[in-house]
């Protein structure tokens, strides 16, 4: 299988590159990779693509065929992914999404223990045995899965945990464009609790309309929403696209 990694991992159509055999194979070839270097659970979370879910099957089948634990996160920003890996010991992390891609496309990202993506050294590993036939472990010897229901709550903490005790939003009107993705719940509430005025758009994923008339290759959007925003004085406007 001629699968490789370009500058963002691996990324294209669900229907001829990142499928579901390919998703099967890069989590058996990288969960051998990742046990000789010390790591034995991945955490792997996925934008709202319709994809997604089959796609982090796939993957989880993989990791645990060699014997690597799975923890799974669900709908989470790339960052959280990325922070919640450096958070846990001897584990790494897997991002299932195409970024500003249409919902037909999906791609694979990972993060080394560190949170930060693995090195070319590692890629080429992974590589070098994407093609190798699939074969798993015994029964008693194959990983562990669950699903960790509190990713989304523990990156929202982070967030606001960054944000200096001195600076108040209790000032601010924030419009927040989230893409219809992974960013569509803890965003939200982040600046929520932190106590600003929230409209939001771009927070209702139904698997296929991500980055869909919103996000970062749709400016319009909010051209159009501004105009019609009514400001006060008490407020001041603040503008953001998360994806």
């Amino acid at each position: 299988m001629n699968l490789k990694f370009g500058t963002d991992g691996i990324r294209g159509p669900v229907e001829t590159k990142v499928t579901p055999e390919a998703c099967l194979r890069i989590g058996h070839a990288a969960g051998i990779v990742f046990k000789e270097l010390g790591w034995d659970t991945v955490l792997i979370g996925k934008d709202t693509r319709v994809s997604g879910y089959m796609l982090e099957a796939a993957l989880q089948a993989g990791f645990l065929s060699v014997g690597m634990n799975v923890r799974l996160l669900g709908p989470l920003p790339t960052p959280g992914v990325a922070y919640l890996t450096k958070s846990f010991r001897n584990q790494c992390g897997v991002v299932i999404s195409a970024s500003h891609n249409d919902y037909h496309d999906n791609g694979i990202k990972i993060f080394d223990n560190s949170g930060v993506k693995i090195d070319k050294k590692i890629e080429m590993m992974i590589e070098n045995i994407l093609s190798e036939k699939i074969t798993s472990l015994p029964s008693v010897e194959i990983g562990k899965a669950k699903r960790f229901d509190e990713s989304g709550p523990r990156y929202v903490e982070f967030c606001k945990s960054t944000v200096p005790e001195d600076i108040s939003f209790s000032n601010l009107r924030i419009v927040l464009d989230c893409a219809n993705g992974a960013s569509y719940k803890v965003t939200p509430d982040v600046f929520h609790e932190l106590g600003a005025e929230t409209i939001v758009v771009g927070d209702q994923p139904d698997g296929f309309n991500i980055n869909q008339d919103c996000g970062s290759t749709n400016p319009e959007l909010f051209k159009d929403l501004l105009k019609s925003i009514e400001l006060t004085l008490e407020y001041h406007l603040m503008v953001m696209r998360i994806e």
